[in-house]
């Protein structure tokens, strides 16, 4: 893995390169024991420093600490990897399917956090058992066998949960629905936010806050809407009312790489051990919205993703 792979123009990578010509002058194995307390972006950085400091930092003695302890349940039997960075890089660039295909699973290329996307058939979606409201179907671009496509809802709810216990400690996590239209075109999604809560289950009350699954087009002039049952008229004016009943700061949809979307539902921290959450606790998120009585149909829900906060976003502030 060349330096590029993992490393960039924010990694240190002046700093660390220093550093490393230092590293150069100890034993192989001395060196290994010094870059293991790094990341696997460190290591790839250090690697182009000399042959010495490259060979230590790509030994299994480095990589089989970034890798999870459960490695062997994620990776299959038949694949033969020559060495433990081989292994990280196979999580960091595929993900795997796990709990009978009904979680997704991958590692952080340049941290080696651990990710999650639960499928739409590992979330608890109302009245997802009747084929009049939404179909369980098979479409080519998902990672899972199923995916719900909603067909005609007026309450519509989404909740999930996931243990701490399969997450990175000492970790800023984000949350977020990953959707796309059904046949290019949604309705009773327009300008009608809805509320999105995560939280751990029992303790402290849930972050909530409003995310719209159709961006805004305020330039949309007024006029008549079509719903899946009828047409409705919609105006400018509803659409600043609609916004400023929920305090006019609401979450927009992004396209994401592959196709579909994804709206950020909250975000909430993991401790680096003793603290707030423990193994045993869990992560609790939810979408909905019940109050206004509107029909909502055709959107596809893959699932909700789960993966480490970025750089310069806003992180969770803890006490």
């Amino acid at each position: 893995m060349e330096q590029s792979q993992l490393g960039g123009s924010n990694s240190g990578g002046g700093s660390s390169r220093n550093g490393a010509a230092r590293l150069d002058t100890l034993p192989e194995d001395c060196i290994s024991k010094v870059i293991y307390h790094t990341s696997p972006r460190d290591a790839c950085v250090v690697a182009s420093v000399s042959k010495t400091v490259k060979s230590a930092a790509e030994s299994d003695l480095v990589w089989e600490k970034f890798i999870p302890p459960e490695y062997s349940s994620l990776v299959p039997l038949s694949v033969d990897f020559s060495s433990k960075k081989e292994m990280y890089m196979s999580l960091a660039d595929d993900s795997v399917l796990i709990d009978d295909g009904k979680k997704s699973f991958w590692l952080e290329k340049g941290s080696g956090k651990k990710c999650y996307m639960l499928s739409a058939m590992d979330l608890k979606i109302i009245w997802s058992e009747c084929p009049a409201y939404w179909q369980w179907n098979t479409v080519p671009d998902s990672k899972f066998k199923k995916v719900a496509e909603l067909r005609d809802v007026c309450w519509f709810e989404i909740r999930g949960k996931i243990s701490c216990g399969v997450l990175s400690k000492g970790t800023h996590y984000s949350v977020y629905l990953v959707f796309k239209r059904a046949g290019g075109r949604s309705y009773g999604f327009e300008d009608t936010p809805m509320e999105a809560q995560v939280g751990f289950v029992g303790k402290d009350a849930a972050s909530k806050k409003f995310v719209l699954l159709e961006p805004i087009d305020m330039d949309q002039p007024s006029g008549y809407r079509y719903t899946s049952v009828s047409l409705t008229w919609v105006s400018r004016e509803d659409r600043m009312r609609r916004l400023r009943e929920v305090g006019g700061n609401v979450e927009e949809p992004k396209v994401r790489g592959d196709g579909w979307s994804e709206v950020k539902l909250g975000k909430f921290y993991i401790n680096d051990g003793g603290g707030y959450d423990d193994d045993s606790d869990e992560l609790e998120f939810s979408i909905m919205e019940t109050q206004k009585g509107h029909w909502k149909s055709a959107m596809i829900f893959q699932g909700v993703e789960i993966r480490p906060m970025k750089e310069g976003e806003e992180m969770v502030i803890t006490k």
